[in-house]
């Protein structure tokens, strides 16, 4: 298993000999603006340059789109992915999107979907606070973002875990699935005045006590206006709370091997 960090929540993941592109966020660096009402919303996005050229990212079996928030899956990406691509999606919804902007091969995640001999199995998240979503216009602009486990008989099972806070249904994947890796969105991305909508760095500890042998992967930090956690940040507090040999913040490009 291979997973190589792109930027913000983009990576490809190689799982059982097959490469999967995640949450493609493919335009230039300040190619719009920061996200309204959200933390540093000054500050244009992405923040970074993607750190490979598109031809080397598109060079994938499949892509997965864990929700269409345009930190996920932009109009660069629908502009500049082949419209034939095999692409997973999580809902009806995202489906039609991506149908009315030219995609043909699209496949909803489910409990029993799977690309050949891989499982990809969808899991539930939650977009942020139930304060949030007890605002019906956040709701709908926060939405649904789920997960997936990747499970094969030659590879442990993966967890990405996608755009979440900590709630009891992340911890029960953790317990059900026992993944021997976790990629966690460690952002700590804010909404000004109802706080975080994604994990921040104390939810890795959290990951840790539930899996104590588990490799964690943090992402989403670094590439857009609202997050706020750092991989400095990240990687100092595990160092101070001894979990360092657990937890890996890889910088754009580079990739980690389990």
């Amino acid at each position: 298993m291979k997973i190589t960090q792109i930027r913000n929540a983009t990576q490809i993941i190689t799982y059982a000999g097959k490469r999967f592109l995640v949450d493609p966020m493919l335009s230039e660096k300040d190619a719009w603006p920061g996200f309204n009402a959200s933390a540093r919303s000054s500050i244009r996005n992405p923040m970074v340059e993607l750190p490979i050229d598109i031809e080397a990212l598109l060079d994938v079996d499949a892509i997965i789109v864990t929700h269409t928030h345009a930190d996920h899956w932009d109009a660069a990406a629908a502009k500049l992915i082949p419209k034939s691509m095999l692409i997973y999606v999580q809902n009806d919804s995202d489906e039609a999107l991506l149908r009315a902007q030219g995609f043909t091969h699209l496949c909803q995640l489910s409990a029993k979907s799977a690309f050949e001999d891989i499982a990809l199995i969808k899991t539930e998240g939650q977009h942020g606070s139930n304060e949030v979503y007890a605002v019906p216009q956040l709701a709908e602009r926060l939405g649904d973002a789920c997960g997936v486990i990747f499970q094969h008989p030659a590879e442990k099972n993966l967890y990405l875990v996608g755009d979440s806070i900590w709630i009891d249904g992340v911890a029960e994947n953790m317990r059900y699935y026992q993944p021997g890796v976790v990629i966690m969105n460690t952002g700590w991305a804010h909404l000004i005045g109802y706080g975080p909508i994604i994990f921040g760095k104390e939810d890795v500890l959290k990951a840790h006590n539930i899996l104590p042998h588990a490799q964690i992967v943090a992402t989403h930090m670094e590439a857009v206006n609202h997050c706020l956690v750092t991989r400095r940040e990240l990687l100092d507090y595990v160092r101070d709370i001894e979990i360092q040999a657990y937890v890996s913040a890889p910088d754009d490009g580079d990739t980690v091997t389990f």
